[in-house]
């Protein structure tokens, strides 16, 4: 089971990488293009000042997050110490990042009165992640 674990947890943070990657592309090109019209708004929520954090946009920071998730849940293959950090290490992000999309998500809904639908994939494929790491968490404990 913690190999499927493992490997779910490596999947989901490839694709919210993706997503993540595509919605920096949107914020630094300027593009309300790269939106999908009528589904959402996703062009409001990407230009509003909640968008970047003292300059970086808020998606890079979650493309890093789920680069560091899926190194940390690789590294849980690597010997007993790298379980122990790469568990450990996948749930502490893990939580951070649901933490951090409950807030962006709260400022959609009752701040900027804006939904993004990318937003909302990563804010899911996040929880999954938290989900998934305390699962295997439980696991080892």
């Amino acid at each position: 089971m913690a190999n499927k674990l493992q490997r779910t947890i490596q999947i989901l943070a490839g694709l919210g990488l993706v997503d993540a990657i595509y919605l920096t592309i949107m914020k630094l090109s300027n593009n309300p293009q790269l939106c999908i019209q009528g589904v959402g708004d996703c062009w409001t929520v990407n230009s509003s000042k909640f968008s970047a954090i003292y300059g970086i946009p808020v998606a890079m920071i979650g493309a890093g997050g789920y680069v560091m998730i899926f190194v940390l849940a690789t590294l849980a293959s690597q010997g007993e110490s790298g379980k122990t950090i790469g568990i450990f290490g996948t749930f502490g992000l893990g939580l951070i990042g649901v933490l951090f999309s409950a807030y962006l998500t709260y400022l959609e809904l009752f701040v900027i009165h804006a939904i993004c639908p990318f937003c909302i994939i990563s804010a899911i494929v996040m929880t999954l992640i938290f989900i998934l790491s305390l699962v295997w968490l439980k696991e080892v404990i």
